[in-house]
């Protein structure tokens, strides 16, 4: 399978660099391919075009983050342990890729609505597991059981991704993983302090 070959995997991460670097828009086919240390025409053996890499791009990279996130939610007791690991692990990784922070949450969001809409699709699996951790911390009664799931998962979800753009906009000066606690406070207990 083309997954497989170590071209592929090397015009991925090419990918992620040089779209980082010069914006989705400006990042020809050519520079990826530069980057990539293979010829223009390889890269069409593996990709229809630019739009695919980063279709392909977003599906390799977050098939990894859901997995990780999958692995170390696994190992947690209840919910609220489940949570703030997912909260975590979410910052963690995109902290740890500087360019991939740019790529996700810059550079796809000026996509056009068809990829979006395969974006969107990629995303399923990561919001099926906050509906699990929803679903099991009402079970626990960690959670209140009325909870509109789908309402929850859009404000989780949407937190990290907004918490992430922020740090990613302020260039990373600050510590985003240091935020984890606070953010799980919030979304466990809201603006209340009882």
């Amino acid at each position: 399978m083309k997954k497989n070959k170590p071209k592929y995997n090397q015009i991925i991460e090419a990918a992620v660099e040089v779209i980082a670097e010069n914006g989705y828009h400006a990042s020809q086919v050519s520079k990826i391919a530069k980057k990539a240390g293979v010829a223009d025409g390889t890269i069409y053996l593996y990709f229809k075009n630019k739009e695919d890499i980063l279709v392909s791009v977003f599906k390799e990279k977050m098939g990894q983050f859901i997995e990780r996130i999958a692995e170390s939610i696994n190992q947690k007791q209840n919910a609220d342990e489940k949570l703030l690991t997912l909260i975590q692990m979410h910052f963690s990784q995109l902290t740890g890729d500087h360019h991939l922070a740019i790529v996700t949450q810059l550079e796809l969001r000026q996509s056009n609505s068809e990829l979006r809409l395969k974006i969107n699709d990629i995303l399923k699996p990561y919001l099926s597991v906050i509906d699990d951790i929803i679903r099991e911390g009402t079970k626990e009664n960690v959670f209140r059981d009325e909870l509109n799931i789908p309402l929850v998962r859009q404000m989780i979800f949407g937190t990290l991704d907004e918490t992430v753009t922020n740090w990613v906009m302020k260039e990373q000066k600050y510590d985003l993983l240091e935020m984890a606690p606070e953010v799980h406070r919030l979304l466990t207990h809201g603006l209340s302090d009882k």
